[in-house]
Parts: C-alpha cells; sequence; structure tokens
C-alpha cells in the first residue's frame, strides 16, 4: 500500500530514521579536523595523526602538561598556538616521529620543547638527558633561550656546549663517558 504523509510529518520520519551511527559521527569529526587543518593551511602525512589542538589549554587537559610549563607559556605571551605547533605538538606528544616544515618565525622551537620537557616529566640527578643538535651557534642560542624560559621553575637544568674542552672542564673530564 501507499503510505501518504505531510511533509512535516515525513522530517519527522526523516528524523527517526537518521540516528547518527558511530561510523558517521567518526566521518563527521574527521571532516571537521580536516576542516581546521585547511583553515590553518596544516598539511600532514601519516596514518592514525593525532588531532591538532587549538588552544595551548587543551595541552594541560588532555596531555597533563606540567602547570608551571602552562605558567611560562602564558607569561611569554603565547596566547594561541602557530600552525605547526597545533599538529606538531601532539604528534610529538603521541611519541611518533616527526620532520616538519615551516617558515622562520613560526613557533616550531617551542613546537619541539613542550614535548620534550613534557616527556621527561621532572628533573633527575641523571646527567644530561635530552640532546638538541643546532647547525649554528646562533640557533643553539636561540633554542636555549627559549627552553630557559619555558623551563623556569620546574627545576629543570639547561645547558648550551659549544665546545668540548669547555664541557670537559664544566662537567668534569669524564663527562663524555658518563653522558
Amino acid at each position: 500500500g501507499i503510505k501518504w504523509m505531510s511533509s512535516l510529518e515525513a522530517k519527522i520520519e526523516d528524523a527517526k530514521d537518521k540516528k547518527p551511527t558511530a561510523e558517521k559521527l567518526e566521518r563527521l569529526r574527521r571532516e571537521k579536523i580536516n576542516r581546521f587543518r585547511n583553515q590553518h593551511r596544516i598539511n600532514i602525512q601519516g596514518t592514525d595523526l593525532p588531532d591538532p589542538i587549538a588552544t595551548f589549554d587543551q595541552l594541560q587537559k588532555e596531555y597533563k602538561v606540567h602547570p608551571k610549563i602552562m605558567e611560562n607559556i602564558q607569561a611569554a605571551g603565547f596566547h594561541v598556538p602557530t600552525p605547526i605547533q597545533m599538529q606538531a605538538i601532539p604528534v610529538m606528544l603521541h611519541g611518533r616521529e616527526l620532520l616538519a616544515s615551516a617558515p622562520t618565525g613560526s613557533g616550531k622551537t617551542l613546537a619541539f620543547c613542550i614535548p620534550l620537557l613534557t616527556h621527561l616529566k621532572q628533573p633527575r640527578n641523571k646527567g644530561f638527558r635530552a640532546l638538541i643538535i643546532s647547525p649554528t651557534r646562533e640557533l643553539a642560542s636561540q633554542t636555549h633561550r627559549e627552553l630557559v624560559k619555558l623551563a623556569e621553575g620546574t627545576g629543570f637544568r639547561i645547558h648550551m656546549i659549544h665546545k668540548a674542552a669547555e664541557a670537559a672542564k664544566r662537567f668534569g673530564p669524564k663527562s663524555s663517558k658518563k653522558f
């Protein structure tokens, strides 16, 4: 038989039939994330990638970044993450490898320093626990300066070594074997 109904009844009937399924909800979430990435010109490749962050507050809520580091981010005047930070920080906090490219001044240093300090969790008296190798002394100085600001009040000791002889004097002659 034929079922007759008004257009209002048809809309109500359609709404009943269109209960959101898990697949549909996941597809909508993916579309929203892709729109966000396109809006911020974030290009990413890989599988099972973490979602980008839109605010630094998400770092504390979702990734349990140390509250003092969060305070230092705000104190340094960073209120909204840059596109490289939006995607690179979650990727690194998930323990994934990353090869990133972004223009000078886009926030790459902060993008790898936050996950580095978060991964180390807390200071320990076990020697050097992280090493950042820079191609120039200028870049090493910039990275050192940013890490010092970011780690202020956390107890981490940040050092910059640019001469082996100086490092041996400062940390002891057996430091190369120890660390």
